[in-house]
């Protein structure tokens, strides 16, 4: 009767396990494809709105800086009405920017549809991170993580793929509108499967966590330091790509193929990185992500057009690859208890870095074009470098800790 018991018991937590995975993963792609999907309309709202490079960036910020701003008071009103509504709803605001954005008759109300777009993004992260940790304890947690951070870079690849062959067959008004209303379906899916969690999810304690050596001391900030350059300067050659796309005789369609390119490429590199920072650790696979990112941007711009589509997917598995152990090595350096704290920090740190670092490019790009600013964010790829090699003992100290 116990045996029976306990299998029976299992039932409903393997079922919500696979909801709150499902349901995290689902939003995920569909949040960062809508945060991605403005790479693909930034050459369309320049041409539209005769928009200089500085402004283009901050097109883009508005979005991705509201979405970082509001990350933690999205988890805060979460606390008290529950994951299901606030997701929900944050969904379907994430849906409605992109409407608004679809019937703006102006560079106004598409600064305000990109704003709400925004607000209902930030909802994402610190939530549906929250259900993976909820549902899964232990090792089993960072394997459902990295499937989450997979589904993220899917979602970044198929819709703003989607939404360049919509632009193929309408006007692009009518074909981001079409995409925003996808988020009011997803919404509705979110608010009807998201499991109502009783509570986190025990986590393992360790000798780390029990002796408190897993305190936010200097190694978190230096992994966050890392982690604020690789989202900047992703973010900033993102902003650049299409435009130097552009120079190379490339159509809408064809940049949205090539963004396409480069997230399958990203989406791959978050896979292949876990395997490879488990085999070399986190400070080699630094070094061979951020290298191969710096050479890729600069061997990118002499080549043509064809020869950049060869490029652009080994250069995605370079440019999100480094993410992949940079997020991974959060609970090495954290306890248990802080964890949720720690990736809070996390996201709004990157994610806001992420959000300001294109009006900064945008403004190096109008003193000095756009060639030369990216010979310049190449070179801030590789300051991740030194600061890597300083995080080192940090990593072997926690590493010590947790086999004692």
């Amino acid at each position: 009767m116990t045996v029976v018991a306990e299998r029976v018991s299992l039932v409903p937590q393997n079922r919500d396990e696979r909801r709150a995975l499902g349901v995290a993963c689902g939003a995920h792609a569909l949040h960062d494809g809508y945060t991605d999907l403005v790479y693909l309309m930034l050459p369309i709202w320049q041409a539209e709105f005769g928009l200089s490079y500085a402004a283009v960036g901050a097109l883009r910020t508005l979005f991705s800086g509201t979405m970082a701003a509001l990350q933690i008071p999205s988890g805060l009103i979460a606390e008290k009405i529950g994951a299901a509504p606030v997701l929900a709803i944050g969904t379907a605001l994430a849906g409605c920017g992109y409407i608004v954005a679809g019937t703006s008759a102006g560079l106004a109300m598409l600064a305000m549809a990109l704003i709400l777009g925004g607000i209902g993004a930030s909802t994402q992260h610190p939530l549906a991170s929250a259900l993976v940790t909820h549902a899964f304890a232990g090792p089993r947690s960072i394997k459902a993580f990295g499937t989450y951070n997979f589904a993220g870079d899917i979602g970044k690849m198929t819709v703003p793929a989607a939404g360049a062959f919509l632009i193929w067959l309408m006007p692009w008004r009518p074909a981001v509108a079409l995409l925003g209303a996808c988020g009011f379906a997803a919404a509705i899916a979110v608010f009807a499967l998201v499991p109502r969690v009783r509570g986190e999810a025990a986590a393992h304690t360790t000798s780390r966590d029990a002796a408190g050596t897993g305190a936010l001391g200097y190694g978190f900030p230096l992994l966050l330091s890392v982690g604020v350059i690789d989202s900047a300067t992703r973010a900033s050659f993102l902003v650049f790509l299409p435009f130097v796309l552009t120079a190379k005789g490339a159509s809408v369609p064809a940049i949205g193929l090539a963004l396409t390119c480069i997230f399958a490429g990203g989406a791959c590199g978050k896979l292949a990185c876990a395997f490879i920072g488990a085999r070399i650790g986190m400070f080699a696979t630094v070094v061979l992500t951020e290298g191969l990112t710096a050479l890729g941007m600069l061997v990118l711009l002499p080549l043509s057009l064809e020869a950049s589509y060869v490029l652009l997917p080994l250069l995605g598995i370079a440019l999100n690859g480094t993410s992949t152990v940079i997020y991974g090595s959060v609970p090495t350096l954290v306890t248990a208890a802080q964890r949720s704290r720690a990736f809070s920090i996390f996201y709004t740190g990157t994610i806001g870095t992420g959000a300001i670092a294109p009006i900064l490019a945008g403004f190096l790009g109008d003193l000095i074009g756009v060639h030369q600013a990216l010979y310049v964010i190449a070179a801030l790829v590789l300051v991740t470098l030194p600061l890597a090699l300083a995080l080192r003992p940090a990593l072997a100290a926690a590493a010590a800790a947790e086999r004692a």
